[in-house]
């Protein structure tokens, strides 16, 4: 009986995770509209990068990012010294509201360094700064744009894809809870 019921528990478990994978989660709805509004963002794009990043479910990376918007501690650190913070500790990072600010505030200085373009910059979020002003740079060089079909990183290229594709969905579905309309 045990284990007829420890199998069933691991069934539902298994089908609980994928429906959560499949269905477009959204919670802390609050504190994205209240960064968006505070970073003059898209509350749409914070959430679609919520949602590559973890889904809405917080957790620590094996590359040791944490929290909703998978901030690595030094870069948080770097955000708190370039944005006056001056009692942050990385223990933050597993505060949503504390997370999202950070990570709201490096998406904004993300899409200044590049003058808005929000493809560049979640690319830069997920593929790092300077590996996107060099992929910008070598497309210039060669009489192009840098597009999200070529990204170098297969990782970065499918990220800023469903990154994009989910900001979409998101304006769709949550349009009233993240104060789009």
């Amino acid at each position: 009986m045990a284990v007829t019921g420890l199998l069933l528990w691991l069934v539902v478990s298994v089908v609980h995770q994928a429906v959560r994978n499949v269905a477009l989660p959204l919670s802390d709805a609050s504190i994205i509209r209240e960064q968006a509004s505070e970073k003059h963002l898209d509350p749409a794009l914070i959430a679609a990068v919520i949602y590559a990043e973890t889904k809405f479910d917080p957790r620590a990376s094996p590359a040791g990012a944490q929290g909703l918007m998978q901030i690595l501690p030094g870069t948080a650190y770097y955000l708190a010294h370039l944005s006056g913070g001056t009692s942050f500790t990385a223990g933050d990072l597993a505060k949503p509201d504390i997370n999202v600010a950070y990570g709201s505030y490096y998406l904004r200085y993300l899409l200044d360094h590049y003058d808005g373009n929000e493809m560049l910059a979640v690319a830069a979020y997920n593929g790092g700064l300077t590996n996107v002003d060099e992929w910008v740079a070598r497309a210039r060089a060669e009489g192009t744009q840098l597009s999200p079909e070529t990204i170098p990183f297969p990782e970065t290229r499918e990220y800023v894809q469903r990154v994009l594709s989910a900001q979409a969905a998101y304006r769709a579905k949550y349009s009233r809870q993240l104060g789009l309309n």
